[in-house]
């Protein structure tokens, strides 16, 4: 009891602070250059911000509240300040979500994953390949990376479990810690791989248009394709080697899988139903460009025929309380930023930092945004809230040195994804794991740190390089 009211004093002593942070900023002299509403705004922003990356508040908490201090303080006009709100872009996230529980619900989520473990999980490093190769292949239709954990743990912990890996007898470095590890450095794979695997990728490609890069779901799976692949035959190649397993062998995961499988039994008719929908929905994303047809309404479409199948109900609506919450704290921040914009803030600071990098050529300009985007992630929680406050920032900045506006949006949008595992909460998906107890926070600093060194290296060698030949 007293623990948890020392706990429940130094957040709100935390609380407090942020509040005369916040405070501090707004009463500043504005700087030079820069109109009191702008100078205001970043005020209300980057404290929404601070608060959620020192755990003060909830993200969607710290977003109402931004939202409100900035109408009612006068710093936005109510219509600029709800602007999110009518984003189709941030409706596609949300109803990606809602399709997302259809894919559990079926089943077909977990049958996907057997039949792949089936196949490739006679080893604990096949298993590894075989476990990302599941989150690769669901990916498109879970804009949420912490949604695909929620599928894949559960089957990872089994297999943990089934091998003899626990976590209360000293056993979790047997098999489950090593699994743990890699799946998460699969999600930082599988979000760069498709336009609809992450909600930030959306939305960054939408803020994007203000510098003339059109992105769709073929083009970006077409630019992701051979750095991601180069990365699936190396990260889990990597972790076996800096992090082993100590059961090397692991016959009995694909006589598990035709186990599930059995109990599962044949293809259930709702599972026919959301692979067709899974397929066609995927299909008509690509060929969204040349067709000219909306994202935003072929998803609807999607969660339309899931709702006739009686594959989603409205009772699953209603417990879909975190897709409402995204909706709201995602168009909040949406908003914020997109202002920001418009009052001239990202100019002033791009201009600030334009004159760190003058004289520097294109490619070093290009690669220290890069590293200096991948870096920043330590002192942030939510990937999104990174891509919001400085994705702007650093294209501007890129783009008045130089560099391709193209090649620095991908970059920036593929770093949103393949930093997260840089910390234990880089993203909300690693508390998943780190929670189960198979892994140590100091564990994942570490090794997650030389996912995350991997991961940028071949962004920058081989991403860059596929990038200068196709666009």
């Amino acid at each position: 009891m007293g623990g948890q009211l020392q706990k429940s004093y130094k957040e709100h002593y935390v609380q407090l602070g942020i509040v005369v942070f916040a405070l501090f900023l707004w009463f500043l002299p504005t700087p030079e250059g820069l109109k009191p509403e702008a100078w205001h705004l970043f005020a209300v922003f980057i404290s929404a911000i601070l608060a959620v990356m020192v755990n003060a508040l909830p993200i969607f908490t710290s977003s109402i509240l931004a939202l409100s201090a900035a109408v009612l303080s006068g710093t936005l006009e109510p219509k600029e300040a709800y602007s999110g709100f009518s984003q189709g872009f941030i409706l596609l996230i949300i109803v990606a979500f809602l399709i997302a529980r259809g894919v559990i619900k079926s089943g077909l989520g977990r049958r996907i994953a057997f039949m792949i473990i089936k196949r490739f999980g006679k080893s604990s490093l096949g298993l590894s390949y075989s476990i990302i190769a599941a989150d690769m292949f669901i990916s498109p239709a879970f804009p949420s990376n912490t949604a695909r954990s929620g599928i894949l743990f559960p089957i990872i912990n089994a297999l943990a479990l089934d091998s003899g890996s626990k976590v209360g007898d000293g056993t979790r470095k047997k098999l489950g810690a090593f699994l743990m590890l890699s799946s998460m450095a699969g999600l930082t794979l599988s979000s760069s791989l498709w336009l609809t695997a992450m909600a930030a990728n959306p939305a960054g490609a939408k803020m994007a248009e203000a510098y003339g890069v059109d992105i769709t779901f073929g083009s970006w799976a077409l630019v992701a394709f051979v750095p991601v692949l180069t990365l699936y035959v190396l990260v889990p190649w990597i972790l076996y080697i800096v992090y082993p397993p100590e059961l090397k062998e692991t016959p009995q995961a694909p006589e598990m899988a035709v186990q599930s499988l059995q109990k599962m039994g044949k293809v259930s008719k709702n599972e026919w139903i959301m692979m067709a929908v899974f397929i066609g929905m995927v299909f008509l994303w690509m060929m969204s460009g040349t067709w000219g047809l909306d994202k935003t309404a072929v998803a609807f479409l999607g969660l339309g025929i899931l709702m006739v199948a009686k594959i989603f109900t409205l009772e699953d609506l209603a417990k879909e309380g975190n897709a409402l919450g995204t909706l709201v704290w995602f168009s909040i921040l949406f908003s914020l930023s997109v202002n920001l914009e418009a009052l001239g803030f990202m100019a002033w600071v791009g201009a600030f930092i334009s004159q760190a990098v003058a004289g520097y050529s294109w490619p070093v300009v290009y690669v220290a945004l890069t590293v200096a985007y991948v870096l920043i992630h330590y002192f942030f929680v939510s990937q999104t809230a990174q891509m919001l406050a400085l994705f702007s920032v650093f294209l501007g900045v890129a783009v008045k040195a130089g560099v391709s506006a193209e090649m620095m949006t991908y970059m920036l949008l593929f770093a949103t994804n393949f930093n997260a595992l840089i910390t234990p909460q880089g993203s909300s998906a690693n508390v998943i794991y780190v929670g189960s107890g198979y892994l140590e926070s100091s564990e994942v600093y570490k090794y997650g740190g030389i996912v995350t060194l991997v991961n940028t290296v071949v962004f920058l060698t081989v991403g860059t390089a596929w990038m200068m030949l196709i666009l």
